[in-house]
């Protein structure tokens, strides 16, 4: 952290809080997978807040497969961030206020939601208040995926401009390949089993790709949800785009270690009762069964992405933190490819690569 830095952000901080709004202190926090970086500021003021974070951005702010896949014919004319901010503040979803934004300084000024995940909030407590946590988590996507959904026509959001198709998802389950296998140091996998993965992995997108798509967080897991006042707080929404409903739950109930805490028994609670307040929301009635297998199948996608993603920060980003997690979602992996008999097949290709599998 620089000099200059500290300068720039007390300044913004007067800019946007008033005059009297003082920088006392900037202190770096541990960033996300992305090029930002966060800070918090300690501010002495009689009126504005004790603190804040400060985003700095870097790069485009766009996902990796945004970029490689040219989502879009020409660059956003608006922070991706700023634009979906907007957008979900307009549909009462529970994310930091944005107290100000030098977008072409790469710098902006967020409400401070504290340190406390939903992850961190449930460690050590009984089944029925992780679910009672969980179902707050619930009750926001559910803003994002019919609230958000039902303004598409008259949204100018950028989210509305994505989706997941069939060559996004091969591009995740191909960075699973590539990074997962290929270039993971001990990758040994022949041509003839990668290509009857890449086979199965085609199938699985062909069937995500056909369902139908609503308004999706794309990271809606339980480390980008913070715990505030009682209440679940939503951040990393920049890469929001449509993506089948189940993506974000398989994404909230399946991601990293949550098999620590989300048991078999309060993963099927929690299914349930996001169909059921998705009803109660006016949405007609989903076949369970049916659901059940798309979030599946969203499970296992999302899962072979991760892995695939945290040997990329840890090769190509230098990024190592994240390699801890890949152990509990390649268990993950094993434990929903046995609950998809078509697709069970897999486990032996993958059982010779991970021990995890075995």
């Amino acid at each position: 952290m620089t000099e200059s830095l500290e300068k720039i952000v007390a300044e913004k901080i007067g800019d946007a809080l008033g005059a009297k709004a003082a920088l006392v202190s900037l202190t770096p926090l541990v960033g996300d997978a992305s090029s930002r970086r966060y800070y918090r500021a300690r501010i002495e003021s009689a009126t504005a807040p004790a603190s804040l974070i400060v985003m700095q951005l870097a790069g485009s702010s766009l996902p990796l497969s945004s970029e490689e896949l040219a989502i879009f014919r020409e660059p956003p004319k608006e922070l991706p961030f700023l634009n979906v901010h907007r957008f979900l503040t307009q549909i009462n979803v529970r994310i930091p206020e944005l107290y100000g934004a030098w977008a072409d300084e790469g710098i902006l000024l967020l409400e401070d939601l504290g340190d406390r995940s939903l992850w961190e909030v449930v460690q050590g407590l009984p089944a029925a208040e992780i679910l009672s946590w969980y179902e707050k988590a619930l009750d926001q996507l559910l803003l994002i995926q019919v609230a958000g959904t039902r303004q598409k026509k008259a949204a100018s959001c950028i989210a509305f401009q994505q989706r997941f198709d069939l060559p996004l998802y091969m591009w995740e389950f191909d960075h699973f390949i590539e990074y997962g296998l290929e270039k993971r140091p001990g990758g040994k996998i022949g041509d003839g089993d990668k290509r009857r993965l890449r086979e199965s992995f085609e199938e699985m997108a062909r069937v995500l790709a056909g369902l139908a798509p609503c308004l999706s967080h794309r990271d809606y897991h339980s480390w980008n949800l913070m715990v505030r006042d009682g209440d679940v707080a939503v951040i990393d929404f920049q890469d929001a785009l449509l993506a089948p409903p189940q993506y974000d739950l398989a994404s909230l109930l399946n991601d990293r270690e949550t098999d620590r805490v989300i048991t078999a028994e309060l993963e099927e609670r929690l299914v349930d009762s996001y169909l059921r307040k998705r009803e109660e929301m006016g949405e007609k009635r989903l076949n369970p069964d049916a659901f059940v297998e798309g979030y599946i199948l969203s499970a296992l996608q999302r899962d072979f992405k991760v892995v695939g993603r945290f040997y990329y920060l840890d090769l190509v980003k230098g990024k190592p933190g994240y390699k801890k997690y890949i152990p509990p979602t390649l268990k993950r992996l094993k434990r929903n490819l046995d609950r998809v008999p078509r697709y069970k097949s897999l486990l032996p290709i993958l059982a010779a690569e991970f021990e995890e599998m075995r």
